[in-house]
Formats: C-alpha cells, sequence, structure tokens
C-alpha cells in the first residue's frame, strides 16, 4: 500500500479567506477542491514541502507558518499523513500557476463536501476557530 506524506497550506488573508485550487479531472480525487500543497520528499521538512509546494503550485513564499492539524487518513488504495499549516504572511500573490483554477472564498461558506474526505476536520476546525474569533 502506498504511504504519503503530504504538507498543505491553508493561505488565510486578512479578512477570513481562504485560498483554494481545483484538482485536475485526471487526477486522485477529481475536481475537488483542495488547499494548495503536495507530497513531503525524502531529506524535506514538511516546512520545507510546504515552502516548496506553494511557490510551485501558487506563486507564494511563506513567511512563517504555523502546525494547524495533522492527521491521518486510510484511502482504499493509499495511506496518508496530512501536514495542514496555516499562512496568514506571504510574499506574493497565490494563483493556479499550474494551470488550476483557485480562487479566495470565505472561511464560513466551506462546504467538506467539495474537499476530499480528509479535509473534514480541518474545514469543521477552522470554521470552529471562526466563530471562537
Amino acid at each position: 500500500m502506498k504511504k504519503l506524506n503530504i504538507a498543505v497550506g491553508i493561505i488565510r488573508n486578512p479578512y477570513n479567506e481562504i485560498f483554494i485550487t481545483q484538482r485536475a479531472p485526471d487526477a486522485h480525487m477529481a475536481n475537488k477542491l483542495e488547499f494548495p500543497g503536495g507530497k513531503i520528499e525524502a531529506g524535506e521538512t514538511p516546512e520545507q514541502a510546504l515552502s516548496r509546494e506553494l511557490e510551485e503550485e501558487v506563486g507564494i513564499t511563506p513567511v512563517g507558518a504555523t502546525l494547524f492539524e495533522k492527521l491521518e487518513y486510510q484511502f482504499p488504495d493509499r495511506h496518508i499523513t496530512l501536514w495542514f499549516w496555516l499562512v496568514e504572511s506571504w510574499k506574493g500573490e497565490p494563483w493556479g500557476k499550474e494551470g488550476q483554477p483557485g480562487k479566495w472564498i470565505a472561511t464560513g461558506v466551506l462546504q467538506a463536501e467539495d474537499f476530499p474526505p480528509a479535509n473534514e476536520p480541518v474545514i469543521a476546525k477552522l470554521k470552529q476557530n471562526l466563530q471562537a474569533g
């Protein structure tokens, strides 16, 4: 069974909007919305992978990131460990650098069913933090 470690960036602006992208039609979890990120490569820390992936996918360089959630998820064909990082300061302006659609969406209207199932607890926590804040 394939085991993957993935660094994910929750890019949040001062208006409590999150930058999200859409998965490719031919990708695992096709057409689902996602927080940008990708596989942690051999020899990389999760933070290094986050910086590399955000530069590659959405053209930004994080200026500090806070670990928001770490969770494991079992798909029928793979086991993934996800490191979700809250990024509230960065250089550049995020965009779909690899041709993928990207947009800002208000935290309060995020819908878990629009994302891969492993994202459900993270979306719930983001909404809970919004209400508490």
